[in-house]
This record gives structure tokens, sequence and C-alpha cells, in this order.
């Protein structure tokens, strides 16, 4: 079946189940469908994979819930996601101004008071896009709530879910893990009190999303950890979040044999530039084991900003020409670095779920991690962990799995056996159609 694009105009409480509940639904995966299948419409404000978890969440979610037979309408603004082409796309254009730029306002764009809000936010160092994507949703979704039985939203958190909420339309939300811990982690790391309260202003949708969260009828997060983040940060009732664990598709991110395994390369993918992501403490730990290592090789998946805070560590290293950044690959490239690297390194100082280190895991890559959120949750004993923030740590255990190749091929082993066994999508989305159709039943009840 061809994937369908649609492009719409650019216009401006019960108990839930518990997580004891899910228990067992993975049998599900092979049950035969004995209800109807449903018709749902995942909404993601901004949704492309290389953006970050959240894109990659909406890819793979949506191809599991079709492969169980569900209808699914992916419904996003810029940048889009990759989807699998039975899942149909429906394309809610915003200003893109984090790809376009403020000089990119034009006129036309005027006559929209969503676009306005939006740039208007931009230029003062806001971030708008949530709640924009709420507004467009509502205006897309008012006049086709017949055509889904169910919403899922990814992580708007907007006032527009609320609305959408409010006309009877069944909303199930997912919250990854609260933006609050990117926020202490972010001013924590934060030179001077002029990118302190820049950082506080781009982060000041957070009053949103504190507020919808609290209103919000059916919230689903990652983790136990997150689970518990969001009871606290946002202040609601743990009883009140269910968790359904994140997949890795394992067809896909899976040991690769016939790709020889080079004996010093290193690998994470991280966000440069992001304090959250913890990539200043590989870089420490990497610029250490050289000398140790002198050939040692690190490849990271991401880009720093130019002339960022990840530039100016890797010149005072004396790293920068040692350490190579790609972006934009594939999945079956992404797979392939995997392959050919010796050692996946995950130096998250927080993580709502991991999927960089599911990833590495499927991929049957031996594994350093940090115990930073839920990654301990994800690794289990199928890999090292160390102390979050911390690079003397992390050189350790990296040095220990160089030193040791009967280790690293142990724990490749357990890496994959772990996510083939409780981290698959199919697991995630019988779990996730089990509580949907719980929401419907409290729904039409």
């Amino acid at each position: 079946m061809r994937r369908i694009h649609m492009q719409a105009e650019n216009l401006g409480s019960a108990p839930l189940v518990r997580n004891s509940e899910l228990a067992g639904v993975d049998r599900l995966c092979k049950a035969p469908v004995s209800e109807r299948p449903l018709r749902i419409a995942l909404l993601g404000y901004r949704s492309q994979p290389y953006g970050g978890g959240q894109g990659i969440y909406l890819k793979y979610l949506s191809k599991a819930l079709v492969d169980a037979g569900h209808e699914v309408d992916v419904i996003s603004g810029p940048p889009y996601p990759h989807l699998d082409p039975r899942v149909r796309l429906i394309k809610l254009p915003s200003l893109d101004l984090f790809e376009n730029g403020l000089a990119s306002l034009r006129p036309r764009h005027l006559r929209s008071m969503t676009n306005i809000i939006e740039w208007t936010s931009k230029l003062t160092g806001g971030f708008a896009e949530p709640y924009t994507f709420g507004r467009r949703a509502v205006k897309y979704l008012k006049s086709r709530r017949d055509e889904y039985d169910l919403l899922h939203d990814n992580q708007s958190l907007s006032y527009g879910m609320l609305k959408l909420q409010g006309m009877g339309m069944p909303l199930v939300t997912t919250v990854h893990h609260p933006i609050t811990s990117d926020l202490r982690i972010a001013l924590n790391a934060a030179r001077c009190w002029h990118e302190r309260l820049l950082i506080r202003r781009w982060h000041s949708f957070l009053r949103m999303q504190k507020q919808v969260v609290a209103r919000l009828d059916n919230v689903v997060t990652v983790s136990e950890c997150s689970r518990r983040d969001i009871a606290a940060d946002f202040n609601i009732d743990a009883d009140a979040v269910t968790v359904v664990h994140n997949g890795i598709d394992i067809e896909e991110f899976r040991p690769r044999p016939e790709i020889p395994r080079k004996p010093r390369q290193l690998m994470a993918t991280a966000s440069a530039d992001a304090p959250l992501k913890g990539l200043r403490f590989l870089l420490r730990a990497y610029a250490a084991l050289l000398e140790r290592y002198p050939d040692l090789e690190l490849l990271v998946i991401g880009r720093p900003k130019p002339g960022g805070d990840t530039e100016r560590l890797l010149a005072r290293l004396g790293i920068a020409e040692r350490v190579r950044f790609e972006t934009g690959l594939s999945t079956e490239e992404l797979v392939a670095r995997y392959a050919e690297s010796t050692v996946a390194v995950v130096p998250s100082v927080y993580e709502g779920f991991g999927l960089p280190a599911g990833e590495a895991m499927a991929c049957g890559v031996p594994l350093v991690s940090t115990d930073g959120g839920a990654l301990p949750e994800v690794v289990g004993d199928a890999g090292l962990q160390v102390p979050a923030a911390d690079s003397g740590a992390l050189a350790a255990a990296i040095a220990a799995l160089l030193d040791d190749p009967q280790q690293r091929e142990q724990l490749g082993q357990a890496a994959r056996r772990r996510i083939e066994e409780q981290f698959c999508w199919q697991v995630a989305a019988a779990q996730m159609t089990h509580y949907y159709r719980e929401v419907l039943a409290r729904a039409n009840g």
C-alpha cells in the first residue's frame, strides 16, 4: 500500500489500568485478533527521527500498531516523521523556525494568529511549537472526530489536547519524561546568569505542560523511573500514570556478524550540545583513555553546534581531530556502525527510557552505560553501568571491556537476549492496545 500524505492548511477522571494488569499481555503478540481493529491517530508536534527519541517512538509504535492490525494515521508538524508505507502521514505545516530561521516570515503568514504566536515566541527566545501544534490539531480534528476511535498525543502536552479531550475524543498522552529534568540539568551546566535566563525562557512552555498534565485523563510513560519523576515534578498521583515500555525494532536493529568489528572503536549516539546526554563526560573519558590506547577511535552519532560547548571542549582537550561526528544516517547505516564498533557508550545524565542503549543492545554490541534515569531498567545486568556524570568511572569501565574480549562477547549476547525478551515493539504494541481498549471501555461505559 502506498503511503498517503495529506497536508492541512497552515492554521492558526476515572482510575487508569495499572501496570500489574498488563502482565502477560505479551502473549497477545501471537494471539488472533478477536476485537475490531482500532482507528488511531498518533499526534506529534515534530517527529523526524533524527531530532530525537520522540520521532523514533512515532515511527516504530505506528508500525507495530499496523502490524497488530490497526489503522493508524500520524498527524505531525515539521520536521516530518519517517513512516512505514502502511501508515498515513497528515502534515500540519508550521513556520518551522528552527530550520527556516526568523527571516523566513512572509506577509501571507500574518493571516494566521498561530503563526504570529510561533514567530513572536522564537523572536523572544521561547519555544512555542507544542502550543501552536495544539491549536492546529484542534482546527484539523474538530470536524473529523468520527474518523478515529482514539487520539494518542506524543508529549505535546498543549492546551489544544485538553480541548480535544473536552470535545469527547478519547485521548491518550505519552510523557517520555518530564522536561523539568532537562531544565535542571541545563541550568546546572550554564556558565553565566545570561545563559540561565535564556534557558529559563526557552523552557517557559513547562508552565503549560504542568497545567495540562494535571487535567489529562489517560497518561502513559515509558519507564518506572519516568513515572516517579512525572508524579514528583508535575505534582500528580503516580497511580494515575501507566507504564508501557518503549520497544526496539529487533528486525532492523540486529547483529551483523558479517561486518568485522574494529579493534578500537567506541560509539555513542548523543545530542552533542544537550547537557542531558552527558557527551562532555564521555569526551573527557576518551581524552584520558588515549594515553593508554593511542589508537582508540570515537564515533559520535550527532553533530555539535558550530562554536558551541562541545566544540570548545574538544579544542580544550586537544581531541578535535580524533572524534568523528556523523548525522543523518539511515537505520541500516546506523546498524552497520554499531556492528563495526568495539564498545557502545551511553553517557547520559538522565534518560526517560534510553533508546540508544536499547538499540546498541539489540545489535549485540557490548555496552557501557551510566545509571542516569531509566537506564538501569533497560540495561539490567546485560551491560556495565557506572554513576552518571563521572568521567573517571566511564573511562575505567570502557578500559575493562577493551581489555576483556570474552566479557565483551558475553555482554553482547546477553544484551540481545534481553531486548528480544523484554523490549521488542510487538510487546509494546500489544500492551498499548490493551491500554487503548481499557480507555475506550471507560469512555463508552
